[in-house]
């Protein structure tokens, strides 16, 4: 396992799978299919190629930036009147205090074990980028797989129809090759798609519900115990589904599906629906 920030297999095999579905796709399959040369095809050449471009750009975001740091000075003031609510340790009550970073922890920051420091609003370490997402990087993390599937499905509406296409007969020199490019290039596509799509579905939940991978897991604890004793558990940060939207995506809707950085707040403190009360 690399270091955060630094390129690692995964990472390479990341960029590799990008390259070969953007040729086979463009390539191969319009240029089978359509033809570069004419309006049909250069325009989905053109379109395929800006949203393959957008994968890229919002990958090397999602790789490159911190997902959030700790103030070496952060320490929770329990008698500030706009903070009702402070994190506390599930055994003993403390206030959360990460022993190897010899800090107080902000709520919803973990400890990553990878990284080797506290993470704001931590919501997973991914192999796949080599880096925590977190507060600072989760909306360019969720918006690049937004991006890479839609790319997916174009991807494979291209290929089928390319492979469905029949070569007229002056024209079939190198069509076996292609074929055989274009069928590999769906095989890879479809396990591909269908994770891709479950992990948007599965980070569209968790926006909704205004959670991190880490507090659902939590919460389904937390749920178990009240409901043994008898209480109800409530998430402490649903705010309703518009508000938790604009807490992940930026206040501005016409800008939630562009690839730049609204967070709400500064990751040390979040509204909680004790606020809105």
């Amino acid at each position: 396992m690399g270091r955060p920030g630094y390129l690692t297999l995964p990472i390479f095999s990341v960029v590799a799978a990008i390259g070969y579905i953007y040729y086979t796709t463009v390539f191969v399959a319009v240029a089978r299919w359509l033809g570069l040369a004419t309006a049909a095809g250069a325009a989905n050449a053109a379109a395929f190629t800006a949203l393959a471009a957008a994968c890229v750009g919002t990958y090397a975001v999602a790789v490159c930036r911190d997902p959030g740091r700790v103030p070496p000075s952060f320490a929770p003031d329990v008698e500030d009147a706009e903070s009702p609510l402070h994190e506390i340790k599930r055994k003993g009550g403390d206030l959360r205090y990460c022993q190897k970073c010899g800090h107080y922890k902000p709520p919803r920051a973990h400890h990553c074990r990878v990284c080797k420091r506290c993470v704001l609003k931590m919501d997973h370490h991914c192999i796949w980028i080599n880096n925590c997402v977190g507060h600072e990087n989760y909306k360019i993390f969720f918006i690049f797989v937004l991006y890479a599937v839609i790319a997916c499905f174009y991807a494979m509406v291209l290929i089928i129809g390319s492979a469905m296409y029949s070569v007229p007969v002056d024209e079939q020199a190198g069509n076996d090759s292609s074929r055989t490019s274009i069928i590999i290039c769906g095989i890879v596509l479809c396990p591909l798609t269908l994770a891709l799509t479950v992990l948007l579905g599965w980070h569209i939940y968790l926006i909704i519900q205004n959670k991190t991978t880490i507090e659902y897991h939590e919460g389904v604890r937390a749920m178990w115990l009240a409901q043994k004793g008898g209480n109800l558990y409530h998430h402490p940060y649903h705010l309703g589904v518009y508000e938790n939207l604009i807490s992940v995506l930026g206040p501005n809707i016409f800008c939630w599906l562009c690839p730049v950085s609204n967070n709400t707040g500064n990751g040390l403190r979040f509204r909680t629906s004790h606020d809105i009360l």
